[in-house]
This record gives structure tokens, sequence and C-alpha cells, in this order.
């Protein structure tokens, strides 16, 4: 018997040192993925491992939509405003004098003594609490912008530093922001002047009217919010806010839900804004697609957005498309605004795309997006609480079966009570095939698909261009012509950086 348990305790060291043999030969990248494999099952270590891992960037973030009730009470407070006790709308001073539980325009500071006041205002403003009933998820989403919307007027560089600073917790080093950064100054032009059905002349009166000059104001009021985010991140100090290392670029947002004169305006001011200020990297079309003016103009914008690329053919778009489902809207209306978005929006990227398997010839859409390389802005948290849309019935899996490119995305984090770790931790829980690497690679997607200035960092398949070719990341000085390339090109120095993060992350396994 003692030779026995001699035996297999020799077994055991040596099955013990082979195992450590094997991870000892293993690549950094091989041991994160055993971690991942091992921990699927384990919610809350995996959720540890999400957090710290590297995500590149967020390219589908509407500014607003990403604040927490929680900060946007505290800028209401600080503007001295008002709300409306029964529905949780802001309005304007003069408040009631009283903070008695009778009144019915408070003064918003009195939810910091009135518990029931502050629960019911971060439920009305979130999804926080949500459930089916009387209000659908749709209409409750969509019905918190215009009840907190006074909170934001005076607050963008605030709002800049809160969501800089979740990202750089998520541990994201890119964000391309929706921001209306005119406050829709251009729109209210575009009403001024009117509709013309010949775009050529109303864009001639637009430029000559002053939408020049808005956005010259525009990037002057941006410089202002940036060094807000700046002064409140304290950036450049010994106490900066890792938010102070998160790249942000913008995409300027267009209401699609206005008038067609305010929505031309709009459009074309996000082209004149993209050319004259390159924090601006291209624009969206935003506001609910299923509402009654974004379908029934839905063509007139395409002819819109098809005429003003002709004349700005380098600025980027990205569109809200497909953010629909089956009995929100007729069958007929499910059927081409992602194909009409991308063949005669321009579109280079798509936003949800959720309704992609209702389009017509589907499977013929989903190859020509993968030949021409248009990646799906993938929101998983915010289609199931707006659409109802998850698990088996999200296209998500088709997307990757067809090789199309993806990537993870928050788009209102704020009101829908999520991150972007969250995010990741949903397509892990809910989609048993994706691996460590298919994170990994939408991650690196997100970068590669920005709009960021200059080449890729990558030749092909994420194999890096001949600069870089002998260089590895995280290995320690970087090659002369490597350091030259990333000078000179925006996107490969965040793509570089991001590796960068994937070696330093890894090497924890």
């Amino acid at each position: 018997m003692a030779r026995v348990a001699r035996s297999l305790i020799l077994l055991i060291f040596a099955w013990l040192a082979g195992t450590a043999l094997a991870q000892s030969g293993a690549s950094a990248e091989q041991r994160a993925v055993r971690y991942f494999d091992s921990n699927r099952r384990q919610p809350s270590v995996l959720l540890a491992f999400l957090r710290d891992m590297p995500k590149g960037g967020d390219l589908h973030v509407h500014l607003s939509g990403a604040l927490y009730a929680e900060n946007l009470i505290d800028y209401a407070v600080s503007d001295n405003l008002c709300v409306d006790r029964t529905t949780s709308i802001l309005i304007a001073p003069p408040c009631d004098a009283s903070c008695e539980k009778y009144t019915s325009k408070p003064a918003i500071r009195c939810a910091y003594g009135d518990h029931v006041l502050y629960n019911s205002i971060v439920d009305a403003w979130s999804m926080r609490n949500w459930e089916p009933g009387g209000e659908s998820g749709h209409d409750h989403f969509f019905a918190t912008f215009d009840k907190f919307s006074l909170a934001t007027h005076n607050h963008a560089g605030d709002a800049l530093a809160e969501t800089a600073s979740r990202a750089a917790e998520d541990h994201l080093e890119y964000l391309e922001l929706m921001h209306t950064a005119d406050s829709v100054q251009s729109g209210q032009l575009g009403a001024e002047l009117g509709w013309d059905d010949d775009f050529a002349r109303m864009r001639e009166k637009l430029l000559a009217g002053g939408l020049k000059d808005i956005a010259a104001t525009t990037s002057k009021r941006l410089d202002d919010d940036e060094r807000k985010m700046r002064s409140v991140l304290n950036c450049g100090t010994a106490q900066a806010n890792p938010g102070c290392g998160v790249k942000i670029r913008y995409l300027y947002q267009v209401l699609r839900g206005l008038p067609r004169e305010t929505v031309f305006a709009q459009i074309l001011f996000g082209f004149e804004l993209a050319q004259s200020d390159p924090r601006f990297v291209g624009l969206n079309l935003v506001m609910p697609e299923d509402w009654y003016v974004p379908m029934h103009d839905f063509d007139l914008h395409m002819k819109m957005l098809d005429y003003l690329h002709g004349v700005y053919p380098k600025v980027h778009i990205s569109l809200h498309a497909g953010e629909l489902a089956m009995g929100l809207v007729p069958p007929e209306g499910l059927r081409f605004h992602i194909r009409e978005s991308i063949e005669r929006g321009h579109a280079e990227r798509i936003g949800h795309g959720v309704d992609v398997m209702n389009e017509d010839h589907p499977l013929d859409l989903l190859r020509e997006m993968a030949t021409r390389k248009i990646l799906v802005e993938i929101c998983l948290t915010s289609n199931d609480v707006i659409l109802g849309v998850k698990g088996d019935s999200h296209p998500l899996p088709i997307y990757l079966r067809y090789a199309l490119p993806v990537a993870l995305a928050t788009d209102d984090e704020g009101v829908s009570r999520s991150d972007m770790t969250h995010e990741y931790l949903r397509a892990v829980q809910t989609y048993d095939f994706l691996s460590y690497k298919d994170l990994k690679r939408m991650a690196r997607m997100s970068l590669e698909h920005s709009f960021l200035a200059g080449s890729s960092l990558w030749a092909s398949d994420f194999h890096p261009m001949a600069a870089c070719a002998n260089d590895r990341a995280g290995a320690g000085k970087v090659s002369n012509p490597c350091q030259k390339f990333l000078n000179a090109n925006e996107r490969a120095e965040m793509q570089w950086r991001l590796e960068e993060e994937f070696a330093k992350f890894e090497k924890k396994f």
C-alpha cells in the first residue's frame, strides 16, 4: 500500500510539474484565454477579468445619454432648477418656496432631503426599476431625455469629465461622442431661411446666412467645455483622473425627427464642422427611427446625405439604422433602412442593425456589408430595454457568422444604467460561443473602424504594417521607423497603445 501511495504521489507531482511547464511555455494570450475559459461560469470573477480588460473604443455613445441621473441632479441643483413632482420634468425657476410634500414645483435641491422624491427622479430619468406595464421600455427610455434636458444645457464640460472618467474605469482608450454641440443653432437657421427643393441653392443660402459663423462659435464653445473637463479631472496635476488619458473625438449629432429644413441645415453643419474642426470626425442622425418624421422623411434624409457626401466626400458618416423590431412599425418599414443607409446614405458604420434579417434579401445584404467592411455598432443592453430584442433574437451571432466587423457599444449607458464592462459581460453570458479572442477582436475592431485620422497599424488581419512589423507592443523601445509611423498616424498610435495595454493585461495570467 505504501508503495502504491508513493507512486500515486509521484504521478501527481509529475502531472503538476508538467502542467506548470505547459503554463510557462504558453504565451501570455494563451494563459489569458485559459483563465477566461475556466471562469466564464463564475460571474463575479468574470466581471473582474472583464473590468480590467482593455476595450479599445466606444464608437456609439450619446453624450447626454451617457450621464447618470445622480450627476444630472447635481447639475440641476447647481443651476437652481425646479422639478415637477408628478412627472419629474425639470422646470426653470422660480420654484415653490417650500420643500413640503404638498408642493408641486419644488426646487430640485429638495430631493437631497427627500429620498422618495430623489428616487422617483432617478427612476424617471433612467431605466432603473422600470417594469413592463403601462409604459413600454421604448417610451420610458426616450422620454427621459426631455425630462432632464435642462440640466445638460450649462454642463457640457462636466458631462465630458463624467463620461471620460467612466470610460477610463472601463479601460477604454477612445470615445466618439455623439454631441449636438451647437445646441441646434444650425437647425434654427434652417428654419428661419425655409425649405428649398434645390439642395445646392439651399446650401448656398445657409452658408451665406451665417452657418460658418455658427461653426466657429461652436468650436470656441467646445474649447471652453474641454477646458472645464480638464479642470474637473485635474488633468496635468499629480491628482489627475485616469479619464485625462482617454482620447475624445466627436460625431455631430443631427436630430432627424425635426422638420426637413432643420434637418438639412444640421446635416450640412455637420459636414462643415468636420471640415473646420478636426475634433469632429463625422456625423450621425439620431432620434427614434420609428417616430413619424424619421420614417416619413427617411428617403429625403438619404437624398440629403447623398448630395452632401458628394460635396464633402472625405467626411465620415455613421448612421443609426435598423433600430427597429417587428410590430414597432409596419412590416414594410423594416425592409430597407440598413441597405439604404449604406448605399445612399454612405454610412461607413451602422448603429444597432437589429432588424437586418427583416430587410429585403438579408443574406445578400450581409455579404455586401462584409465585402465593404461595414462595422456594426452592437448595443446589447439598449436593444433589450428599448426593443425587447436579446439572446437568440439578436443578430450579433449572424453578423459574426457572415464575418462582419462588429464592436460592442454602450449607446446611452447612463439611461440604461450600464457601462462597457457590463456590455462585455452580457455578451459573454448570452453567447457561449464568444471567446476571449472574440472579445479582443471586437476591441481591436473598435479602433480599426474608428474615424481617427491617419492610417491603420494593421496591414491585414491584425498583422502590423511594414514600419512596425519587427516591433512588439509591450516589449520595450519602439524602433525609429515604427515610432515615426505612429507619430504620423493618430489611429495607428491609438491601436499601438491598445496592443501595449493588452500585453500588460495578459501578463497577469
